[in-house]
């Protein structure tokens, strides 16, 4: 008889299961799911084909991107597919972006083939994109009339031809009479603004009688907007014409001749009725460009006029305009002028001390310094540098221990998108993390950023801080993604490797096959032309338009790139960084009329997307470099002392 095992030695046997079987049963795992993963590859290629005789249902079985096949496979029969099998497959993936695109297919599909209740059944509000919505709207003539003509009326009230989907909604109102003489008038203008002159004449032809004053008058001032103040101020049935045909003349009036547009508001303003939304209208443009021109003449109606349209953009403009004026108390005046957001951010709270110590005033500047530097951002920054304090960094960091994050792991989302790298599909990979995270709370955005930044997927990470407004998570928001190739080609090329990172991170957040609508690839966003040419002047071959989507061809192209340059205005990066931007023809020709100093010089771009991003720039590379000493700034600047101290004009330029 044998003697039973002892029970000494079953922690022993207990060992060895645990480190032999988990071994044996991983590999196979393995592999079944790699088979799995070749499976769901040739399926999802034969479900966009619609072959779906070609697909292996059994492999299938179970996989995390089943949805997606079925997605074709439900697609594909719509629009005989009840709104029942549709609103199931919304409920059974309603947290993927399968559930939105499904309900924008079908709504499509249903509108185009008639079937507007199913097409109601399975709508969620309004839809996105024009034809849904004209869709939409003519599925609820019937049920929800008064939407529907509002909803429709607002599709009609455009200057521009609308989609053939919009035909049967705005026939169905024109019939019942809720779009009429009046709504014909306002998109003739409307088309008139925006010169499309056949839709003003198709329009002009639908209007009765009662309308050709109105019509003689717009001829009129398509030939001279100056004869606007000798037009009737009564134009159609009741005057109800009057706003759309005087907003429309005094939006071309103002961007062909601002000075003289003025001139004659002032005369027939109030002799004119017009609603407040159209008066705000053009008193708005009236003031935007007096100020971009510099119309002195119009100055004082604009300081009289500005308060009253409570436009936080005029004010930010009219802040500017004194800083160029160097009127320093007109800076206090139109800072307190913001509302209470704006006025309180780094940018005003700087100028207003830069402003009370012009005007001798040290003690209230220090204050406001001190507020002002409390901010991550350039002019906090500058804050601080004029008060000698370390830069705050607000630097909040989190941390998730492994065991948390197998947890993640295991979220339905981390698996689809797992999945879906694997077989080759990243863009859809990212439509699933980035639902995720515009959908998350906090709490959960924080452990789909760590579980990004953990797999090195940079970009899903720094997207999931943006969509969730994680700002101050900034190892997410600004990882050492590609660190040994910035370090290498920035030390190759003479160029900040910290300042390299910044402007990656502006230009694509770490994207590295991002493409722009102009055009611009890559990490560093280079024009193929831009690439081509540095290339030759390295002695390279042209990377091509894919080539140059290659991180480390990307970066080495950008460094070199940024340090011609940095080299064109003798080592100031400030003027180097709105070159990258906006081109060194047009930085040029600001250093012509540039202040002096570095900030003003900063201010006093005219572009508001380049003046955004040299601040961007500048104050994410003191970032970057912060976080590679442990989050410690004090040894960190935001400007060199030449770029601080010195002028702003032509004498940057290394060739007169």
């Amino acid at each position: 008889m044998r003697r039973p095992f002892p029970f000494r030695h079953w922690p022993v046997l207990l060992a060895s299961l645990a480190l032999s079987l988990p071994l044996s049963l991983s590999v196979d795992t393995a592999k079944a799911d790699a088979n799995q993963d070749s499976a769901m590859r040739e399926a999802l290629a034969a479900a966009r084909a619609q072959e779906f005789s070609r697909i292996d249902e059994t492999a299938l079985d179970g996989h995390v991107l089943e949805g997606y096949v079925d997605y074709h496979r439900l697609l594909a029969r719509l629009p005989d597919a009840p709104a029942s099998q549709v609103q199931a497959f919304l409920t059974r993936h309603d947290d993927s972006p399968l559930a939105d695109w499904m309900r924008g297919e079908a709504i499509s599909r249903y509108g185009e083939a008639g079937r507007f209740e199913s097409l109601r059944e399975i709508a969620d509000g309004e839809p996105r994109g024009t034809p849904r919505r004209c869709y939409y709207y003519t599925a609820l003539l019937d049920t929800r009339p008064r939407d529907a003509a509002e909803g429709g009326r607002a599709l009609w009230r455009v200057g521009r031809s609308q989609p053939e989907a919009c035909d049967p909604l705005f026939r169905t109102l024109r019939e019942r009479g809720e779009i009429g003489a009046l709504e014909i008038w306002e998109r003739l203008t409307l088309a008139w603004q925006a010169g499309e002159t056949g839709m003003v004449s198709y329009l002009g032809r639908q209007l009765g009688s009662a309308w050709q004053p109105g019509l003689d008058a717009l001829e009129r001032l398509q030939q001279d907007f100056s004869a606007i103040t000798q037009v009737p101020t009564s134009i159609g049935p009741e005057g109800r014409g009057t706003s759309a045909l005087f907003a429309a003349a005094m939006h071309g009036f103002t961007r062909a001749d601002t000075e003289a547009a003025l001139e004659a508001w002032r005369k027939v303003a109030p002799h004119v009725a017009l609603g407040a939304a159209e008066r705000h209208a053009i008193e708005h443009d009236l003031v935007f460009y007096s100020l971009v021109r510099e119309i002195d003449n119009n100055r004082g109606w604009v300081d009289a006029t500005l308060p009253g349209l409570q436009d936080t953009d005029l004010l930010e403009l009219r802040v500017r305009t004194a800083l160029a004026e160097s009127d320093w108390s007109g800076v206090i005046d139109w800072v307190h002028r913001l509302p209470d957001a704006p006025r309180r951010e780094a940018r005003w709270q700087y100028w207003v001390g830069r402003a009370l110590e012009q005007l001798g005033n040290p003690s209230g500047a220090t204050q406001e310094f001190q507020a002002a530097a409390g901010e991550r951002s350039f002019f906090g920054f500058a804050a601080a540098d004029r008060l000698e304090v370390p830069y705050a960094l607000n630097l909040e960091r989190v941390s998730y221990n492994a065991a948390y994050r197998e947890r993640i792991a295991e979220w339905p989302v981390v698996q689809r998108t797992e999945a879906l790298i694997r077989i080759g599909e990243p863009g859809l990979a990212n439509s699933e993390w980035f639902a995720a995270a515009r959908r998350a709370d906090e709490a959960k955005a924080k452990a789909l950023a760590d579980y990004a930044a953990y797999r090195g997927w940079h970009a899903r990470a720094v997207q999931t801080t943006i969509a969730a407004g994680l700002w101050d998570a900034l190892d997410w928001r600004f990882p050492e993604a590609y660190r040994d190739d910035f370090m290498h080609w920035g030390n190759r090329h003479g160029t900040d490797p910290y300042l390299l990172m910044a402007i990656a991170r502006r230009e694509s957040a770490y994207n590295p096959t991002v493409v722009s609508p102009a055009g611009a690839r890559g990490l560093m966003q280079l024009m193929p032309a831009t690439a081509r040419e540095v290339s030759r002047r390295l002695g390279l071959e042209d990377p091509g338009p894919y080539g140059v989507l290659n991180p480390e061809t990307n970066i080495q192209l950008g460094s070199r790139y940024i340090q011609d340059m940095i080299a064109r205005y003798r080592g100031n990066r400030l003027a180097a960084t709105a070159a990258y931007n906006a081109g060194p023809n047009r930085v040029d020709r600001w250093l012509e009329d540039a202040p002096r100093e570095f900030d003003l010089f900063v201010e006093s771009i005219p572009f508001h997307e380049t003046r955004q991003y040299v601040q961007a720039v500048m104050a994410y590379r003191v970032i970057f470099e912060s976080l590679a000493q442990g989050g410690e700034t004090q040894e960190v600047a935001l400007l060199t002392a030449a770029e601080r101290g010195g002028r702003y004009d032509t004498s940057l330029l290394a060739r007169q």
